[in-house]
């Protein structure tokens, strides 16, 4: 079905201006942007930051909404779902390790499989089940080998703008091989996901507003705290046998409601790769955006609201893709 677009241990709280190193913005910034307390949760490898927000008035029989981010974005990138699904649904989102204001422990791997790991820890940490996965980017093939290992433990999905298949021959795996040696180190320790590719991936960038991408330009203070992204985008292509191996066992969740929000001018995961994953769901909701690209979060962030709460509603009454 298509639509338009409509116009490892208990967490704790940190002091408002505390919190792991890597703080995302000044602290005027953050407070306009992002109204959440900081909490902390230790996975083993050091500590992420964590939203966990709206348990208490949740309504009966509602699923818990698991946000995954990707890069180079943190979990700002959804703030405006977390704050307006938050009165009706459990929300829990966090940063990846070495991103936003989670830890960025040295020696650990940062590669796509790393991260899905983390997922695992968080979702069993906090106890969660009937989980909706919402899934961005690199969030895609790191929250979908939880869903890939768990599908009972699974509502629906919601994917933005992502993949999980091998991205051999594509343009996003030549460049990924191309970044991942010297140029690339060099060029990653100077912000340049944030600052160039993150603009680069807006249809419109004049919609890139300058206080959010201050916010993400900040998440990455110095070069020791860029490694993370450098590490994405070697494992563009690096990580290409483990998104295969993934891929391989998606009937495991081609029955489960899905929602998908697509920005139609992405310039990696545009069209071609929504189609693949139309093919694959039985149950899918298409909400396409022709006028916006990688990051629909931010280039339409009111209509994919609106898409989401309908599809939720939808979800409630048993009927989504139908």
């Amino acid at each position: 079905m298509t639509r338009p677009a409509n116009p490892a241990s208990p967490p704790h709280d940190d002091a408002a201006g505390g919190g792991p190193a890597g703080n995302a913005s000044p602290e005027g910034d953050r407070d306009a942007l992002w109204p959440f307390p900081l909490r902390t949760l230790d996975v083993g490898p050091g500590r992420v930051s964590l939203v966990d927000e709206g348990a208490e008035g949740a309504k009966p029989g509602a699923p818990t909404l698991v946000f995954v981010h990707g890069t180079p974005t943190w979990s700002l990138l959804y703030r405006r779902f977390l704050g307006a699904l938050a009165g009706r649904h459990r929300v829990v989102a966090w940063d990846h390790l070495g991103f936003g204001r989670s830890e960025r422990p040295e020696g650990w791997g940062y590669r796509p499989a790393d991260h899905a790991a983390v997922v695992a820890r968080v979702i069993d940490a906090l106890g969660l089940d009937d989980v909706v996965l919402v899934a961005h980017d690199f969030g895609g093939p790191i929250g979908l080998d939880w869903a890939l290992d768990h599908p009972e433990r699974v509502r629906g999905l919601v994917l933005f703008n992502t993949w999980m298949w091998s991205l051999e021959g594509t343009t996003a795996a030549r460049m990924g091989r191309m970044l991942s040696g010297r140029v690339g180190r060099f060029l990653y320790r100077r912000n340049f996901s944030p600052r160039v590719l993150l603009p680069a991936g807006f249809a419109d960038r004049k919609r890139l507003d300058p206080a959010v991408y201050r916010a993400y330009l900040d998440a990455f203070p110095d070069p020791a705290s860029r490694h993370a992204p450098w590490v994405f985008a070697r494992e563009l292509a690096g990580s290409g046998d483990w998104y295969e191996a993934n891929w391989a066992r998606r009937e495991r969740i081609a029955e489960l409601p899905a929602l998908l929000l697509w920005g139609m001018k992405d310039p990696a995961f545009g069209p071609a790769a929504l189609r693949r994953w139309e093919g694959l769901f039985e149950r899918a909701t298409t909400v396409p955006f022709a006028d916006a690209g990688h990051f629909v979060q931010e280039e339409a962030p009111d209509e994919a609201l609106a898409a989401l709460e309908g599809w939720l509603a939808e979800l409630a009454a048993g009927a989504p893709g139908s």
